[in-house]
């Protein structure tokens, strides 16, 4: 069994406006999980975010919503992740990913950055890319230079049933993630029961 995750990180981009944003999945998961969890995210300049603390059975689980803006993620995880002690293994990483259609979410652990320079920035600062991702889809517009828009455009109100959905789904296997136990959480969160 490996470590389980200390560090759930959710990425976005700080401001109201850019809250809704389908670049800001990662950073609507985390604002669930604080939620389902009944904590409050805090400004700590310190590690440049918003920082959160809760238990998940016997194990203490920190939140960080980097304020760095996307393209500085690694800022703000680096520090935090440092102090703590914690390994690149210890550390999940939400955020949105284009390359899976929406209403799709994947967990895995290392690999590149697939173009997000939130992910880019991250293996940057900590040196390493063996952190877990929970790839949140939102699909692709298309056309290469629809993405800028597409990713920094709000979802429509048909899609917000559909995140908010892997939304929870993913916020229910974090006492399976706090334990260390990816793989049974992988297979559950990829494994649709049948309707």
């Amino acid at each position: 069994m490996s470590a389980g995750i200390a560090l759930v990180v959710g990425l976005g981009n700080p401001g109201q406006q850019y809250q809704c944003n389908r670049h800001n999945a990662g950073a609507m998961f985390l604002a669930s999980l604080a939620a389902a969890y009944k904590t409050e995210l805090k400004p700590e300049t310190h590690y440049k975010g918003l920082t959160g603390r809760i238990t998940v059975g016997s194990n203490e689980v920190r939140l960080l919503f980097p304020t760095t803006f996307m393209n500085k993620s690694g800022e703000s995880v680096q520090p935090l992740a440092q102090f703590y002690k914690l390994e690149p293994s210890q550390i999940l990483v939400a955020y949105d990913e284009l390359d899976l259609p929406l209403g799709t979410t994947r967990l895995k652990t290392g690999g590149g950055h697939g173009g997000h320079n939130g992910v880019r920035d991250v293996i940057r600062a900590l040196g390493s890319a063996e952190f877990a991702r929970l790839r949140l889809g939102i699909g692709h517009p298309g056309d290469p230079s629809l993405v800028l828009n597409y990713v920094l455009g709000d979802f429509r109100n048909s899609e917000v049933p559909v995140i908010e959905e892997e939304i929870a789904r993913s916020v229910a296997l974090l006492p399976l993630l706090s334990e260390g136990k990816l793989q049974i959480a992988m297979n559950k969160l990829h494994t649709r029961p049948s309707p």
